[in-house]
């Protein structure tokens, strides 16, 4: 008679009894639902109805018919990809164009495009730093300025959110090396700014350059939306580098790198994200290209995006939400935990409304948050039914004592 292991009707005969190579993600999936982390891939329809503050379409041009006409005569002009590296066949006229403009635009000396705007501070960070060099990075900057201080292989402190003071102490305490301070000018989480003018002037006194990645400042702050740099007096100078992204306030997608010529010439020649990388689509490049022009022409789309974000942290601060001042277009409102985060951003959707849900570990102070996008082409009555969805929604402990008699 056959052994118990031996029966074809066990269904655990035959089996390996080590552990499979990924059991592992097994156990890191229960962790992450006792937490309340689980991220979900939602795909949504060309004709959604949701009044999206999800999104970074800050100037509202994603849709705008003169820039996806744009993107698409420049897929059927030059094709679908790009078909090779930047240096090898991925670089056109049109890339070209579009690194002339931005840079013209933006007041600095030249422009880089990269496929993303995370390829761009990975090049930025690893192309102008080495194994002896030393980067200050703020304790509140993006996913992709940590990876690529992990990238460059530098020394990396990692200091107070926004404190030159404290960027100045740990570049005085390492004389003669090689340093970059990096920050983002306006942060993704709470919205708030960098203080641009002090961080220059502590690199300056200590012969460092300074990276700043403006891309929640690009077509929001400046000058017609020149950006955070442009506004502080800094674009085109020669200790400066500026990174963006396309797909925020352009409405399309890719990166770019902007500074004196040599810089930009020493990463087309160094920056393993630009050499190794497929270039930038050229219907991405046409339509940011496209959308860059119509900023320039419309420089009231900045003022607006500001005027909106300022309304809708006055119309939920004043309900009783606790919410960070937008410096810029993002306005944070902060959630009881990220359980409660989740459930408020799920009820919001279900009502017609997407917003943004941050917890840990995307936000380093632990604090979950729902984040709102202010875009120029919002309306009054969707701005009120915005606020009017989020305040019905709201959870226990978000609205202060005594003020839910307020809520529309």
């Amino acid at each position: 008679m056959p052994s118990h292991a031996e029966d074809p009707q066990d269904p655990s005969a035959g089996r390996d009894p080590r552990p499979g190579a990924f059991d592992w993600t097994d156990t890191a999936a229960r962790q992450r639902e006792r937490a309340g982390l689980v991220r979900t891939l939602r795909p949504r329809a060309a004709d959604s109805e949701l009044l999206d503050l999800a999104g970074n379409d800050y100037l509202g041009l994603t849709r705008r018919p003169e820039i996806t006409e744009a993107a698409a005569d420049a897929a059927r002009r030059w094709g679908a990809g790009s078909t090779g590296s930047r240096l090898v066949t991925g670089s056109t006229r049109l890339h070209a164009r579009l690194e002339r403009e931005l840079a013209e635009f933006s007041g600095f000396e030249a422009a880089l495009v990269f496929s993303s705007g995370y390829t761009a501070n990975l090049a930025a960070l690893t192309a102008l730093s080495d194994r002896d060099g030393l980067i200050v990075s703020d304790a509140a900057n993006h996913a992709s300025i940590v990876d690529g201080c992990r990238l460059a292989r530098a020394e990396t402190a990692v200091v107070p959110h926004a404190d030159p003071e404290a960027v100045a102490k740990t570049l005085g305490a390492h004389p003669g090396r090689r340093a970059l301070a990096v920050s983002d000018s306006v942060f993704s989480v709470d919205g708030d700014r960098a203080p641009l003018a002090e961080l220059a002037a502590v690199c300056r006194a200590h012969g460092a350059g300074l990276v700043v990645d403006d891309a929640h400042g690009f077509g929001v702050l400046g000058a017609g939306g020149r950006g955070a740099l442009h506004e502080a007096g800094l674009a085109g100078a020669p200790d400066v580098v500026a990174t963006l992204t396309l797909s925020k306030s352009l409405g399309s997608q890719g990166g770019a790198v902007l500074g004196p010529a040599r810089v930009i010439e020493h990463l087309v020649n160094a920056a393993r994200t630009f050499i190794f990388d497929t270039g930038l689509a050229p219907a991405a490049a046409g339509g940011a290209l496209a959308s860059l022009r119509l900023i320039a022409a419309e420089p009231g789309l900045a003022a607006r995006a500001r005027g909106v974000a300022g309304r809708l942290h006055t119309l939920l601060t004043g309900a009783g939400l606790t919410a960070a001042r937008p410096d810029a277009a993002v306005v944070s409102v902060r959630a009881p935990g990220p359980q409660e985060a989740l459930r408020w951003a799920a009820d919001c959707r279900e009502r017609g409304l997407g917003v943004g849900c941050f917890r840990p570990p995307s936000v380093p102070d632990g604090i979950s948050r729902l984040r709102l996008t202010a875009r120029a082409d919002l309306t009054d009555g969707q701005i009120e039914r915005a606020v009017a969805t989020i305040l019905r929604t709201a959870p226990a402990g978000a609205v202060a004592a005594g003020r839910d008699a307020v809520r529309p």
